[in-house]
């Protein structure tokens, strides 16, 4: 590889989780700013890793995202790109990666948050970790941020994909009246007094979906609101469930449109406590499959990446 070659260094940017049941207490406490998390809880959430696997998969499903998407910017630009994964909540974290890449002197760096819709509470606070890093390692490197991809027609047409092929593991007499629940991450409602672009950005993702599912039901809930006494944004699944239940529906494929890959979100939240609370009402519930390191992801950030780089030069 020529040394000549331009130096871009992508950092791409994910919550984190656990990588052993031993590491849910620290990283509750990370999540927490520190604060001690009650014995309790950690017993519940640590209960909930170990029946998904012992850890959070989304880390190495990040790396390897990373690889691939390194090996398709290098095979496609007359730069030279490296591709780094940073976390907001544990190891690697994004000050640890961030101080990794510079041994490489790149002329410039993009961070790009593993999350298609933006909000201040969530992609926000990834950019701030990153200024912080910038500040403490007295860093001037040019340092740029991909925005919102939630409406990207490649996420949108992946998406639509895997909901076609969730459908089909319902009998064929039913398919074309399953309802798809639409799904999201809850944050504090403060959000919405703070004018924050999530819900909408949200809303934009789940519209750009519809449009292409003919006259398939469509329902729409946030899901894993946090343990706190301030409220969350809602419906929540549990009680859009019901609703779908109340609808005469004993079928539901869940959608979870506002994350990109398997985490204990997707994999005990859905997965296990949600189907269980359908099963209870006599209702089958399926999850439609994460895009995680597929082919389909690797190539919207790959185009994502693209623009975003012509946009600096126009």
């Amino acid at each position: 590889m020529s040394a000549s070659r331009r130096h871009t260094a992508i950092l791409l940017m994910a919550m984190g989780g656990p990588d052993c049941l031993e590491n849910v207490e620290p990283f509750l406490r990370d999540v927490r700013g520190g604060r001690p998390t009650p014995p309790e809880l950690v017993e519940e959430i640590r209960e909930r890793y170990r029946v998904t696997g012992g850890k959070s998969p989304a880390v190495g499903i990040t790396q390897e995202v990373a690889k691939k998407l390194e090996q398709q910017l290098n095979e496609s630009s007359d730069r030279r790109y490296h591709v780094y994964v940073g976390l907001r909540h544990w190891h690697p974290l994004i000050k640890e990666t961030y101080a990794e890449l510079l041994k490489e002197s790149p002329e410039q760096i993009i961070g790009v948050c593993m999350a298609p819709q933006q909000s201040s509470l969530s992609t926000g606070a990834y950019r701030k970790k990153v200024e912080e890093a910038r500040a403490e390692l007295a860093d001037r490197t040019d340092v740029t941020y991909v925005g919102s991809w939630n409406r990207h027609p490649r996420l949108i047409a992946a998406i639509v994909d895997n909901i076609r092929q969730g459908l089909l593991t319902f009998a064929a007499d039913v398919r074309e009246t399953v309802p798809v629940l639409f799904t999201a991450h809850s944050l504090p409602e403060r959000i919405v007094a703070m004018k924050d672009p999530y819900p909408d950005e949200v809303k934009g993702t789940v519209e750009a979906v519809t449009r292409f599912l003919g006259n398939q039901p469509t329902y729409f809930a946030y899901q894993s609101q946090g343990r706190s006494n301030e409220p969350w944004l809602g419906p929540t699944v549990e009680s859009m469930l019901e609703t779908i239940h109340l609808a005469g529906h004993g079928h539901v494929l869940v959608a979870p449109i506002g994350f990109i890959c398997d985490h204990v979100e997707t994999l005990f939240d859905i997965d296990i406590e949600l189907k269980q609370l359908a099963a209870k009402k006599g209702m089958r519930l399926e999850r439609i499959a994460m895009l995680n390191n597929s082919l389909p992801l690797i190539e919207t950030l790959r185009d994502v990446l693209t623009a975003h780089e012509s946009s600096l030069c126009s």
